[in-house]
C-alpha cells in the first residue's frame, strides 16, 4: 500500500460526508452512502425474507450451502444496506468458503434501537428453525454492524439460546457513550470519525428516553457472565481510528472473563478499511484472516 492509497480512500469517504447537513434527508444519505461502496460482485445475489426481515443471500460459487455467515453492516444504525456491503460480503463468503446472510435491519431514525437488535436475533432464529445449527453459523459485521453482531449474541445467551460457532468483528462499535481514552489519543490520527460525530450517531440511534449507556446497544458494558460466553471471536481495527478503544477495551473484557477474544490492530489502516478491498491490499489480507477464522470454528462440511 501506498500513503496515496489510503488518502485516496480517505478524500472519497470526505467527499460524502461533506455533502450531509443538517436538513439533509436521511433517504438522501442512505443514497450516497449506498453508492460509495456498491459495485458488482461475483456472486448469486437472492432476496429472501427471514424471520420476516429483509435479507440477501450472498453465494460466490464454491461456497458451502450447509452452513451460514450472518452479516451485519454498518452505517451507524442509520445508513447502509445489503447494497453498501455487498462487495464485503461477497470477498468474505469466499475467503471462508461459505454462504452469507446479508441483513437489512431496521433503521433509525424510524426505527430507533433495539429495533435491529430486534431484527438481527429474528434472523438466527429463523436460521435455527431452517436447520442450521449453531455449530455451522458464524457473525460478522462492522462498525455499528459490528456491535450489533455483539449484542444479537448476547441477547440470544440471555435468553438461554446457544451461541453460534464464531463471531467476526471490524471496527466493532461496542460502547455508543465513545468513552474510549483512544477517542481522545487517536484523535489526530483519524480522519473522520471524532468523538463528536459518534456521539451525535449515538444520539440519532436511540429512541426517546434511551441511554447511550445500555448494555443492550453497548455491549462493553454487558454483565461479565455474558461476555464471558461469547464464541470464538476476531476483532479486527485500524491504527488510525478513535474507536480502538471500542475493540481493545471490549476485547481485553472477554478475555478476563474466559472467552476466545482475540484483536488484531492493523498498522495505518482507518475505521472499517476492509471495506475498499479492491484498492487496499491490507484490507483484502484482513478479510481472508477473517474468513480463516471462520471456517476454522464451524463445523466440518456435511458429506454427501
Amino acid at each position: 500500500m501506498t500513503q496515496d492509497s489510503i488518502e485516496a480512500v480517505i478524500a472519497r469517504v470526505r467527499e460524502v460526508y461533506a455533502r450531509w447537513r443538517r436538513d439533509t434527508p436521511v433517504s438522501q444519505m442512505r443514497a450516497d452512502w449506498d453508492a460509495l461502496f456498491d459495485v458488482p460482485v461475483d456472486a448469486d445475489v437472492e432476496p429472501v425474507a427471514a424471520g420476516n426481515v429483509s435479507c440477501h443471500w450472498i453465494r460466490p460459487v464454491g461456497t458451502r450451502r450447509d452452513a451460514v455467515i450472518v452479516y451485519l453492516h454498518g452505517g451507524g444504525y442509520r445508513v447502509g444496506s445489503v447494497a453498501s456491503h455487498r462487495d464485503l460480503m461477497a470477498r468474505l463468503a469466499t475467503a471462508a468458503g461459505v454462504q452469507v446472510l446479508g441483513v437489512d435491519y431496521r433503521l433509525a431514525p424510524e426505527h430507533p434501537l433495539p429495533a435491529a437488535i430486534e431484527d438481527s436475533v429474528a434472523v438466527l432464529d429463523w436460521l435455527d428453525r431452517i436447520g442450521f445449527p449453531p455449530e455451522r453459523t458464524a457473525v460478522a459485521g462492522d462498525s455499528a454492524g459490528g456491535g450489533l453482531a455483539v449484542s444479537a449474541i448476547l441477547s440470544r445467551l440471555k435468553d438461554g439460546k446457544p451461541r453460534p460457532a464464531a463471531a467476526y468483528l471490524m471496527s466493532a462499535w461496542t460502547d455508543l457513550t465513545a468513552s474510549g481514552q483512544s477517542y481522545t489519543e487517536r484523535a489526530e490520527l483519524d480522519p473522520i470519525h471524532q468523538r463528536h460525530l459518534m456521539l451525535a450517531m449515538a444520539q440519532g440511534a436511540l429512541g426517546p428516553g434511551s441511554a447511550a449507556e445500555d448494555p443492550r446497544w453497548s455491549p462493553l458494558r454487558a454483565s461479565r457472565d455474558l461476555v464471558g460466553r461469547l464464541p470464538p471471536t476476531l476483532l479486527q481495527v485500524g491504527e488510525r481510528e478513535t474507536l480502538v478503544s471500542d475493540t481493545v477495551d471490549f476485547a481485553m473484557r472477554a478475555q478476563a472473563e474466559g472467552a476466545l477474544v482475540q484483536f488484531e490492530i492493523w498498522p495505518g489502516m482507518i475505521h472499517v478499511f476492509q471495506q475498499f478491498a479492491g484498492e487496499l491490499p491490507q484490507a483484502e489480507e484482513a478479510i481472508a484472516a477473517g474468513g480463516r477464522f471462520i471456517a476454522r470454528h464451524l463445523a466440518p462440511a456435511k458429506a454427501d
